[in-house]
């Protein structure tokens, strides 16, 4: 495997191990407050969760899928610069802000202090731009055969940008209660 490819699979494999242990953390060490992270959200609006974040987890394996399996990483390029280098960036900020959200939910759920909320904010701005930088990083990737895959790769992109970009970042964040 090309070695570019290798540290993209590194950044892929430590952040998304950093994501679920976080979220694993935070269920083990607040036991019974699991309702707690979902804040207002309403059963109807859970319902919509309860979807679109299984599609946005499947979303990420196809755009997975395309960049290790079918992109070229010797030819591949995004706005005039390598691709790999351009993605592993934004994976990398995808992925670390967030390991952050969930511990900092927490935080505030425990504490009520305005400055997590502030850095709750942050963080879910951040992989929300992350996610609209991959969605448009494929859009304008030099390379887009084959054809079936990208495409799939770019329909994970949306999807995931709705769950990350939209639904996380605006909607969970309007029902999170804050005194």
């Amino acid at each position: 495997m090309d070695e570019q490819k290798i540290w993209f699979l590194v950044i892929n494999s430590l952040g998304g191990f950093a994501v679920i242990a976080s979220y694993v953390a935070g269920m083990v060490s607040h036991p019974n407050t699991e309702q707690l992270t979902w804040g207002r959200i309403t059963p109807a609006l859970k319902s919509v969760y309860l979807v679109s974040m299984p599609l946005a987890a499947v979303g990420y394996l196809f755009f997975l899928y395309f960049i290790l399996f079918q992109l070229d990483a010797g030819t591949a390029r995004i706005w005039g610069f390598d691709g790999f280098l351009v993605l592993d960036i934004i994976f990398a900020v995808i992925l670390v802000f967030s390991a952050f959200w969930m511990p900092l939910t927490y935080k505030l759920i425990e504490t009520q202090w305005r400055g997590w909320w502030v850095y709750i904010r942050i963080v879910l701005f951040f992989v929300a731009l992350g996610s609209l930088a991959l969605l448009c990083a494929l859009l304008m990737i030099s390379q887009r055969e084959p054809a079936w895959s990208y495409w799939l790769a770019v329909s994970g992109a949306v999807v995931f940008f709705v769950q990350a970009g939209i639904i996380d970042a605006f909607v969970w964040t309007a029902m999170f209660p804050y005194k």
